[in-house]
């Protein structure tokens, strides 16, 4: 009995907060919740945004991870927020959730969640009158190949995620020139087939120079059926970025390359009505607005 009466004694004195506080260890706040926001406050369909994880007081934290359509990758910022860019798919309408595991500097772990209101997003229709062939079904054999395409292109999306983020946000457009289709808008091809552009098209002549948009490792260089010779940029922290159609690349898989740095020229391969660079961004999967890059004019 005199045993258990000393260890009552002990834990009463560990826990209790008297004249000799500050003597004792403080416990957590349980009411201590980090705070989350978001940049901006209603996030339009089809673009980039910024999450933000802010510490309470006297509760700092070492680490964030969390979820929203796809991986999060937080990093501490200057202020001591951690912040990660997401992005919202262009067919979510209303709101998304993202999940987040807040990792306190004394290990202990919270789960928040937090629900974010999306703006739909302003696109046009485009009606093109094409070569048949431009708007004609893909027979059997170009279907595998385009199969392949793709798989090529997701193992890209899933390598940003595995990578860390090398981009420093200054982005750059990767030439100046006219827009000739914008991200999203509809496509009605010779009055029946239908899709929706997913990359955003610049003008340009045959050689004209097309440059990495912010630094990188080139995870792809191929020939397409649809994109023809393309270069993907591996941006990391899940940020990638395409350039199709080109008529030449200057660039190898595994090379390094800054915001500026010339990767190819523009050209006219692949599945196309003229010379032009089709630009893609993507986070992991998720195709966005290229302008919706940090520090990039926004689309309005």
């Amino acid at each position: 009995m005199v045993r258990i009466a000393l260890l009552l004694a002990a834990s009463f004195s560990t826990l209790w907060v008297g004249p000799d506080a500050h003597a004792s260890r403080a416990l957590p706040d349980p009411m201590a919740t980090p705070r989350v926001s978001w940049t901006p406050e209603r996030p339009v369909q089809g673009r980039l945004f910024v999450v933000r994880v802010t510490a309470a007081a006297d509760e700092p934290i070492s680490s964030v991870r969390g979820i929203a359509g796809e991986t999060l990758h937080f990093e501490r910022s200057g202020d001591g927020d951690f912040e990660s860019l997401a992005a919202i798919p262009i067919g979510v309408e209303g709101s998304m959730r993202i999940d987040l595991t807040v990792v306190h500097s004394d290990g202990r772990e919270e789960v928040l969640s937090a629900t974010v209101p999306v703006s739909a997003g302003t696109y046009r229709h485009e009606s093109l009158n094409v070569a048949p062939g431009l708007g004609s079904p893909l027979d059997s054999a170009r279907q595998a190949r385009l199969r392949r395409d793709q798989a090529k292109a997701a193992e890209v999306s899933r390598l940003a995620h595995r990578t860390p983020r090398l981009w420093a946000g200054d982005f750059v457009m990767p030439r100046e020139a006219r827009v000739t289709s914008g991200f999203g808008n509809g496509r009605l091809f010779n009055g029946q087939g239908s899709s929706r552009h997913m990359g955003f098209d610049l003008d340009g002549a045959p050689g004209d120079a097309v440059t990495a948009v912010s630094r990188g490792v080139v995870a792809l260089v191929d020939d397409f059926l649809l994109a023809g010779n393309i270069v993907y940029l591996n941006h990391g922290g899940g940020l990638l970025t395409g350039y199709f159609h080109l008529s030449e690349q200057l660039v190898a898989v595994g090379d390094t390359v800054e915001a500026g740095t010339p990767i190819g020229r523009v050209g006219a391969t692949g599945r196309v009505t003229g010379p032009h660079l089709h630009w893609v961004v993507r986070y992991g999967s998720t195709s966005v607005d290229p302008r919706s890059l940090p520090g990039l004019p926004g689309p309005g």
